[in-house]
């Protein structure tokens, strides 16, 4: 991000300027209503400016001229004051409420689009329930920095220089010296912006860890019983909690103690002042008008100026925010890919020389791995935890990019197809299943436009009607959150149903049965060797009875290929394939 010229604007550092100016940018496609709501501040500024004209005719037409016209006229004035008041004041709330949500609305779009186009190693590095606190605390709060602080800025500035004004027209020797406290007042500001901005970020990362701890506790509830984990997890929220608590104290600290500190000054100056106007008036220097409109001037300055302090909160957060949700938005997204676009692959695949390591925590996962799978052919992929399976297959899809290498679909090189399109040939059925909190049906299309002739099929095809049959809503019945009300093995039919619509030429199963009991990986196993007919497949296994039937059987150790063959070459070798197989069967 550029940095301005000069230092800083005010009492903001560059950083926080160049946020808050990008945030202003967020005003523009809305600028008609905003610009309704600022006409809504200035008539409220006018409003209360106004007040002090009436003070003076009230001195002046009352206790001086005695003008008994002021019976009447004075109530309905007064009566028209608070009318232009009340309308100004509702035009700027309703519009500037208007904006601000709009601007919410449109920054949480783009946060969550971005996060769904960022890589995978992204996520990794990168705390999900953080990026939720982005997504749902953060956006909140600048709502208030970019709509609420210019209009209060705007309006109570105008309502400070009208009042000023007014001190200057009736007494300009008064007014000069009651603007002394002036700079004093505007470097006390500048310190309470600094310290408002401090805490709002610590208050940001705390809510982070909030998010974190409550999510990872709804989410396991059961090992958190078994273990009898309760009071331990409570104390992992009581700490974060009471971090939280005292990063808003200690703003709360700064906000309770900002306004007294600066009315005290502005007090301080004001009854230096409002001394020498009483004693004007006593030697007739003022007239009894000019003393009441100067002492409503004076006296209308500090609700504005207690605002404009009060404002430092809510924009120092907001930029706060601010800087973390740009940051985001900012990240790379995954690249587009070339411009190669296959209707359908063979499923010819090729990794030559690959190698790969990841960027945090896990190291060296592949070393000069070298593969040729034929379209069609089934290929099991086995070895310990850690030996570089999953590794493997995840390059396939781009979900990481390998150091060094290349790997090809039907002679291509991954790089060369457009990444959307590369993606649409390859389907996945996972140990981990993903079910979403909607129908079964949805469940199945997810991502795509299916007709219910074409969904119907492939739960068909994965035995899902075999248990859908027996439910009241049939296809349409809720999965629950992350499909909790259904069994492992009917999640599984699921899952593999989605990837029969997608009817992609590569297949990548991963562990797909190793969840399951044996009565269920019977069924799942039917519905796997319809998914597998005529495709090209890579299957990850532990259980080394589902992978006998496969073409050929890779063995892994240490993230290289150590052994090739079919199972019974495999076996007669008497090597690593071997011991693993007789470890599972004589257990």
């Amino acid at each position: 991000m550029p940095r301005p010229e000069r230092a800083s604007k005010g009492s903001m550092p560059d950083d926080a300027w160049q946020t808050y100016k990008r945030l202003i940018g967020y005003l523009r496609p809305h600028r008609g209503m905003f610009a309704l709501g600022m006409l809504g501040a200035i008539v409220f500024a006018i409003s209360m400016v106004s007040f002090t004209a009436f003070a003076k005719v009230f001195g002046d037409g009352t206790f001086e001229n005695r003008d008994p016209r002021t019976i009447v006229w004075l109530p309905l004035a007064l009566i028209g004051l608070f009318l232009l008041r009340g309308l100004g004041d509702f035009t700027q709330t309703y519009c500037m409420g208007y904006v601000g949500r709009q601007i919410v609305k449109r920054l949480r779009g783009q946060v969550f689009e971005r996060m769904v186009h960022l890589p995978v190693s992204y996520f990794d590095r990168n705390s999900s329930n953080v990026l939720l606190t982005k997504l749902t605390y953060n956006t909140e709060q600048i709502g208030q920095a970019s709509t609420d602080s210019i209009l209060i800025t705007l309006r109570e500035a105008l309502t400070i220089i009208g009042s000023i004004v007014m001190l200057f027209y009736f007494n300009a020797r008064l007014a000069a010296i009651a603007l002394i406290m002036g700079p004093l007042v505007a470097w006390l500001i500048g310190i309470i912006n600094k310290k408002f901005r401090r805490y709002s970020h610590r208050i940001q990362d705390s809510m982070g860890d909030i998010t974190r701890v409550a999510k990872e506790t709804l989410e396991a509830p059961r090992v958190i019983k078994v273990y009898n984990a309760e009071n331990y997890q409570a104390g992992q929220f009581e700490g974060v909690n009471e971090h939280n608590r005292r990063s808003h104290m200690r703003l709360v600290l700064t906000k309770g103690l900002s306004n007294p500190v600066v009315q005290m000054v502005t007090a301080t100056g004001s009854a230096i002042v409002l001394s020498i106007a009483i004693s004007d008036a006593i030697n007739e220097r003022m007239s009894m008008g000019d003393l009441l409109a100067f002492f409503v001037a004076l006296v209308g300055i500090a609700q504005p100026l207690r605002a404009l302090v009060g404002v430092s909160g809510p924009l120092q957060q907001g930029i706060a925010a601010g800087q973390s949700i740009f940051q985001l938005i900012d990240e790379a997204a995954e690249p587009e890919g070339g411009s190669l676009v296959a209707e359908r692959v063979r499923g010819d695949i090729e990794y030559r020389d690959v190698s790969f390591t990841y960027p945090v925590g896990k190291g060296a996962a592949l070393h000069d791995v070298s593969l040729k799978v034929a379209a069609g052919e089934v290929i099991a992929i086995v070895g310990r935890s850690g030996s570089g399976k999953s590794t493997l297959v995840n390059l396939l899809p781009r979900f990481y990019e390998p150091d060094a290498g290349t790997i090809r679909i039907d002679g291509h090189e991954l790089h060369e197809y457009q990444l959307q399109n590369l993606r649409e040939q390859i389907a996945v059925v996972s140990q981990d299943i993903v079910l979403f909190n909607d129908t079964i049906r949805a469940n199945i299309a997810f991502g795509r436009k299916a007709s219910d002739e074409q969904i119907e099929r492939a739960a068909q095809a994965a035995l899902v009607m075999d248990f859908v049959r027996e439910l009241p809503a049939g296809l349409d019945t809720m999965v629950g959150d992350r499909g909790v009300l259904l069994s492992g093995g009917q999640r599984q039919r699921i899952s593999i149903a989605r990837a029969l619509l997608k009817n992609a030429p590569i297949l990548i199963l991963d562990e797909a049965t190793s969840a399951l009991d044996t009565e269920s990986e019977r069924f799942i196993q039917a519905a796997l060797e319809q998914l597998m007919h005529n495709r090209t497949t890579l299957v990850i296994a532990h259980r080394l009875s589902t992978v006998e039937k496969a073409s050929r059987i890779l063995v892994m150790e240490a993230g290289r290929i150590i052994e090739s063959g079919t199972h019974a070459e495999l076996i007669a070798k008497q090597g690593q394939y071997a011991m693993l197989h007789a470890m599972q069967f004589n257990a």
